[in-house]
C-alpha cells in the first residue's frame, strides 16, 4: 500500500514515515502543499495523510485539488481540535480527522480502517454482474463504487458511500449514530456525534433535491437515521 504523507514538520514526518515503513507501507513524503499535489498527480496512492497548516498550498486547498479528481481516503492531521475545525475538514472531503499530538499506533489504526473500508468496494472481475441498489432516482453499484442520480454520476467519499450503501441494504432499519459509526468507521463509538452528523449532512447535500427537506436520508428524532422512500 502506497501512502502520501504531506507534513511540513520534519520531526513528525520522519517519525511517521519510519514507523509506517516498518509496518510494510510504501511512504512518499512531501513538505508543502504544492509538492504534495505534484506527487499525487504523478502516481497512484491508497491513502493521503494531510496536515492542514502547511506552506505554499494549505491543507484545505490541497484537499480540494485531490477531491476534484479522486475519492482516495484522506486523513487530516491537525493541532486544531475544535468541532468547527473538524466539521470544516470533514465537510470539505476528508474521511477522518486526527488531532495532534497523536500516537503512531493511533495513526496506523486509522489508516488500516480507512483503507479497509475503501477497498471493500473495488470491483471483482470474477463476478459477471453487479447487484445494483436503488431508491427513488438514486442507484449505486457496490462493486464499481458508482452512484448515479437522474443519470448523472455523483461523487461520494468512501464513508459517504458506505453510509448510503448501508441504508440501501437495510431499507426498513433505523440506525442509531453509534451503530452507524461502529459499522462505517469500524471503530468504537465514544459519544462524538460530529463525524456522523457531518457525513450525513454532506451526503444529503449531494443526493437530496432539497437537503433542508430530505427524502432519501430521514432523521428519526432521538434515535438516528433511516432510508426514506422518495418517488421516482
Amino acid at each position: 500500500m502506497r501512502l502520501l504523507l504531506i507534513e511540513d514538520d520534519i520531526e513528525i514526518s520522519d517519525m511517521l514515515r519510519d514507523y509506517l515503513l516498518s509496518e510494510g507501507f510504501e511512504v512518499v513524503t512531501a513538505y508543502d502543499g504544492q509538492e504534495g499535489c505534484d506527487f499525487f498527480l504523478k502516481q497512484p496512492f491508497d491513502l493521503v495523510l494531510l496536515d492542514i497548516m502547511i506552506p505554499k498550498l494549505n491543507g484545505i486547498e490541497v484537499m480540494k485539488k485531490i477531491r476534484a479528481q479522486s475519492i482516495v481516503p484522506i486523513i487530516i492531521m491537525s493541532a486544531k481540535d475544535t468541532d468547527s475545525d473538524k466539521s470544516l475538514g470533514l465537510g470539505l472531503g476528508a474521511d477522518d480527522y486526527i488531532t495532534k499530538p497523536f500516537s503512531v499506533t493511533e495513526v496506523l489504526a486509522r489508516i488500516k480502517a480507512n483503507i479497509r473500508r475503501s477497498t471493500q468496494y473495488v470491483p471483482n472481475p470474477v463476478k459477471e454482474e453487479a447487484k445494483l441498489l436503488s431508491v427513488g432516482k438514486v442507484t449505486i453499484n457496490p462493486e464499481t463504487y458508482m452512484v448515479v442520480k437522474n443519470e448523472t454520476e455523483v461523487e461520494l467519499t468512501s464513508k459517504e458511500f458506505a453510509i448510503l450503501k448501508l441504508l440501501l441494504e437495510n431499507p426498513r432499519k433505523v440506525f442509531t449514530k453509534a451503530q452507524l459509526y461502529s459499522m462505517v468507521w469500524e471503530d468504537d463509538y465514544l459519544g462524538d456525534e460530529n463525524a456522523v452528523n457531518v457525513h450525513i449532512s454532506r451526503l444529503r447535500n449531494k443526493i437530496e433535491d432539497n437537503p433542508r427537506e430530505p427524502e432519501y436520508i430521514l432523521t428519526v428524532w432521538g434515535i438516528g437515521y433511516k432510508l426514506g422512500n422518495p418517488k421516482e
